[in-house]
């Protein structure tokens, strides 16, 4: 018997209980949380990006404020010294050396598809990649009303006018 278990009696015999800290007892029951499904809906793809976003933000001291409700055109605020700056969260996506993403947000139903541009409503772009699990902050007036690309690896031309390096936007410790 293992000095983890404890022995209760149990009508005429004594019988081992299992301790919860026990390996036995882990063995024996199931996961107390079962293996989440992992979708690809945009959704739930937005939600773990602004869940990411948060967590390193606020890992590395942030404060920060999240709006009640979801109708608002950031997904937070940052009060960097008293200075409250609205940010948009989306998600990169690292293709071929270039992490992209969308500076539009997209609604459709039946009826119709709606694409707008965040232009005037938020100050930040805040982007987590999950291929390399970095997030990226860049001013709303440098990111263009379609989308923007971040560089990480040298263009095979050698082009460096006009390259936006991710290097310059990495969030900063």
């Amino acid at each position: 018997m293992s000095k983890k278990e404890v022995v209760e009696p149990k009508g005429n015999a004594l019988e081992p209980h299992l301790s919860v800290c026990s390996a036995l007892y882990a063995e024996a029951m199931p996961t107390v949380l079962p293996e989440p499904e992992i979708t690809s809906h945009p959704v739930d793809v937005g939600l773990r990006t602004e869940g990411a976003i948060l967590s390193e933000l606020v890992r590395r001291g942030y404060a920060l404020l999240v709006p009640f409700g979801v109708n608002q055109r950031y997904d937070l605020v940052l009060d960097c010294d008293g200075r409250l700056l609205k940010a948009q969260c989306k998600t990169g996506r690292l293709r071929n050396g270039v992490v992209q993403f969308s500076s539009q947000s997209i609604q459709s139903n039946t009826h119709r598809t709606k694409i707008r541009n965040y232009a005037g409503e938020v100050d930040l772009f805040i982007v987590y990649c999950p291929d390399n699990q970095r997030v990226y902050v860049i001013p709303a007036e440098d990111v263009p009303n379609c989308g923007m690309h971040l560089r990480i690896d040298p263009p095979r031309n050698r082009q460096s006018k006009r390259v936006r390096w991710t290097a310059e936007y990495e969030l900063p410790a």
